[in-house]
Parts: C-alpha cells; structure tokens; sequence
C-alpha cells in the first residue's frame, strides 16, 4: 500500500503537514492559546515550553520537534525577556525549509495586539506553506513509528503490548523505523533486550540504560508501579515490566537514542528517556504526553498507544492510536479507543490478528484517516525541564 505524503526539504516525508504556534515561555501561553482558539481549525496547533530559564534539552526537543516532517510552518510566540534562543529555533525551522515568524509581545503591544498579530502571522504562514506543499507517494518503510503504555492493568502484557510486538516485528520487516521506550518500566529485561542487540556494543548500552533507570528512580524516590496498576490487577514491577517489554516484538534491536535523537537507519531502536548520571532536576516520566512528544521529537509519524485502564489523550503534530488491552474498558470507553486488544482475551481474535489489525489501521491512518483522539480534538502537548545528552556512536548500528 502506498499514500501520498508531503515531502519535506530533507527528504523525510511526513503524514500530516500541522502548523505550529509555539510558546517559548508560560507568560506567552495565553496569547499562544487564544490565537490556536481563534483559528479554530484542527491543522493549526499549539506546542511551548513553559520555562524562562535555557534549557538545551527543551532547545534540542523544540528544534526537533518544529522541524518534524509532519509539520509545515511555525509561529513562534516570545514575550521578549525570556531566555529561550528564539533566534537559533527560528534559524533551525528556515534552514529546514519551514516559514516562520515570530511575533514578540513585548514590542507587538501586549496581548491584544499580539493576539491580532500572531492571528495574521498564522495565515501568512499557512498560506506559504501550502505554496512550497509537495506531494509524493509514501510507503510502510518511510514511516517512524512509536509506542508507550499507560493505565496499564492485569490485561495489558496479555493482549494489547504483545499485539503491538506483533506489529512492530511487520513494520520492522518492512523497512521502517520503530521506537520502544521506558526503560523504568523494562527493570529486570535488560538481559533479554541484551540477547537482540544488534552489536556487542548495543547488548552493552541496553543493559546500562536499564541500570541507569534503575539507579535514577531509587534517587529519586519513586517507580513506575502504581496503585492504579495494582487496582488493575497487576502483582508487581516484573509483571508490568515483561508487559511493557512485549511491545518490542522479537526483531533484532539496533541501537539507542536519546530524545530529539533520530534514528539512524531502519530497524528497531530503544529510546533512552532518562538522564544519565546522578538526578539534578526532571522525571524522565513524569506524564505519558511527556514520553509521546519524545517519540514525536524523534521522528514518530504516529504512537501506538497502549492502555488497560483507559486513557483519552492525543497528541499534537503526530497521531495517537489507542489499542485497548481490556475488552471491559473497551467496552466503556470505546469512542476513545481504536483497537479491541481485549478481542485476544475473550477468544475472538489472536495476537497476529490484532497486530495486521494494528498495522493496517497505522496505514489508513497514515493515508489521512483520523484516529479516535484526533476526532475528539485532543492535541495534548507537554514539555518540562530536564538534563539530556545525546547517545554515543557505540550505541547505534555500526556504518560500513
């Protein structure tokens, strides 16, 4: 199956063409907000970072994440005495080939008036960026594809996670990209993950990034096990941990980046969210839409979406497809939800059903079809402090 794609000056081809309203700090969140509200339209989106003080992990995420091939043009929205280098985003959009303007509401008059402006800046950059649009056909092996869990129960590591494997191994087959994270919530894989690696080399940096997860948590004082989780029926931290790990699949893993890290070639990548060495500041889960912008900003098309509980939110810039491990919350939630996974638990379908269920649905939602989120308007978008560095070379496929 092929689609057509909007083809970015990089090459990289992407499935929906967003433009951005970015915030560079809270005091500009409002103004950023209203103008979304204003346009009203669901192309037009709305991303920021709240801090004042430089962050080159946010710097790093936002570069990324304006430059994403799913979007088509930014309007970034200063204050005016923020520390974040709006010049070197601004710069970093251009040269990828997205128009940009940046309204300043310092010297734009206030929030009336920067409202007003950025109203205007929006269509400017709207109306140019349809004029550079550039469709091409795209195929299975063009796309980036991520995944999480949350609201993970009893039900999840049985139907909706492996089912997720099950794609993943079709996609990675077929030549595309796919990114797996949580290390916090693989404690105890680490030496099944070593078995897949690629390389030596990435057998090493996968058991270190589990070790170093493990180390940041017991600092910080908190895991990923919930009582939520346990409300849903899971025992323990391994059980939920061999449940997040399935929703790798079996393929051989490549290699391990970092956030706004893309991937280097085909195949199947661990990306590594928490910071290395001893904690300073940021929770490296502290919220799935944190994890999903980290997907986005390494250049996921859509994100898989794994939940037992339930779970209503989307995502800017990128699609979210909802899989349901329990047929119970499928049930009760089914307007939020696009695939049954619990169809695996009462017998009425199997794993590799569900996973070709999951790869087709990828595809039509890859051609334009919307999923339930992107229906219902959510375009949830969280971005926080935190210290990151990028992976070393030992850690990704060796280049012949």
């Amino acid at each position: 199956m092929s689609w057509q794609g909007w083809l970015r000056p990089d090459g990289r081809k992407g499935i929906r063409d967003a433009i951005l309203v970015v915030y560079l700090v809270e005091c500009a969140h409002h103004v950023a907000r209203r103008i979304v509200d204003r346009m009203d339209d669901p192309r037009v989106q709305l991303i920021g970072f709240p801090g004042c003080y430089p962050n080159d992990y946010a710097l790093a995420m936002m570069k990324a994440l304006t430059t994403h091939p799913n979007v088509g043009g930014v309007v970034l929205m200063s204050l005016g005495c923020e520390s974040f280098n709006r010049e070197a985003l601004a710069a970093s959009a251009r040269e990828a080939g997205r128009p940009v303007e940046t309204v300043v509401i310092q010297q734009a008059g206030g929030t009336r008036a920067s409202i007003e402006a950025g109203l205007a800046a929006v269509a400017r950059v709207q109306d140019e960026a349809d004029r550079r649009a550039v469709r091409v056909p795209m195929l299975r092996s063009e796309l980036v594809i991520g995944t999480i869990c949350g609201g993970s129960d009893g039900t999840s590591g049985i139907t909706g996670n492996p089912a997720v494997g099950r794609a993943f191994d079709t996609l990675v087959d077929a030549g595309a990209v796919c990114l797996f994270e949580e290390t916090g919530e693989m404690i105890g894989c680490e030496g099944h993950m070593a078995e897949r690696a690629a390389s030596p080399e990435v057998a090493d940096a996968l058991v270190a990034s589990v070790q170093q997860a493990e180390r940041y948590y017991r600092a910080m004082g908190y895991g990923s096990f919930s009582p939520g989780n346990a409300e849903g029926g899971l025992t323990s931290q391994e059980e939920k941990s061999a449940g997040a790990y399935a929703k790798s699949g079996s393929r051989a893993i490549a290699g391990v980046i970092r956030p706004a890290e893309q991937a280097p070639g085909p195949g199947l990548y661990l990306l590594d969210v928490v910071p290395l060495g001893a904690p300073k500041f940021g929770f490296p889960n502290i919220v799935d839409n944190a994890e999903i912008g980290e997907l986005i900003a390494c250049g996921a098309h859509i994100n898989l979406f794994v939940t037992g509980r339930g779970s209503v939110v989307g995502s800017a810039i990128s699609p979210v497809i909802k899989v349901c491990a329990n047929p119970d919350t499928y049930a009760r939630m089914a307007d939020d939800m696009d695939v049954n996974a619990g169809r695996i638990l009462t017998g009425e379908a199997t794993l590799d059903e569900v996973g070709a269920e999951i790869v087709a649905l990828i595809e039509g939602v890859a051609a334009g079809a919307q999923t339930k989120s992107e229906a219902l308007g959510h375009q949830e978008f969280v971005l926080t402090y935190k210290a990151s560095m990028p992976a070393g070379p030992a850690c990704l496929p060796r280049v012949a």
